[in-house]
């Protein structure tokens, strides 16, 4: 059985549409969802704000790479075009961590690069697993970052339906 951490986000067109994709697409597997926040954007910042929350999921006969197609399929379905790195994008799946899996594999680099300062990601991890560790990190409350121009959207639920699988 492997547990994951996944990292959404969106940018473009119906942003929590796209978030809501995600939930329901992995309904089987969802174990929580954190609230949805909204970001501005990094790296090329002119660009729209994004929305983004975490996904955490389990499954008996997934493994890291398993969780990584499934999320680039999942990208696919939302229309996802990689134009421009850190550019715009419908729909953005982070494979964040599994089961404390490292990996140096250039197509999947566990943990996620960046995912230890990027408030985006510890913040809403932080709150549906208050006792997360990165792997290579240690504890993720323990981790410094800025939560400057993180702000949580509580009008946008991403829970509603996933409990019921």
């Amino acid at each position: 059985m492997t547990r994951a951490v996944l990292s959404i986000g969106s940018n473009l067109g119906d942003r929590f549409a796209f978030l809501k994709s995600v939930v329901d697409g992995l309904k089987p597997h969802v174990v929580a969802v954190s609230p949805v926040y909204e970001t501005a954007a990094w790296g090329v910042e002119d660009q729209p704000d994004f929305l983004n929350a975490v996904v955490v999921v389990q499954a008996d006969d997934v493994d890291e790479w398993g969780w990584l197609r499934r999320g680039q399929a999942l990208e696919n379905a939302a229309g996802r075009v990689r134009e421009q790195r850190w550019g715009p994008r419908t729909l953005d799946v982070d494979v964040v961590s599994v089961d404390g899996v490292t990996s140096d594999h250039p197509e999947l680099l566990l943990p996620h690069p960046g995912a230890s300062e990027r408030a985006t990601v510890l913040i809403p991890w932080l709150d549906v697993e208050p006792d997360a560790v990165l792997a290579g990190h240690g504890p993720v409350a323990a981790l410094e970052f800025s939560p400057e121009g993180v702000r949580r959207r509580d009008d946008l639920v991403l829970t509603s339906g996933w409990m019921d699988a």
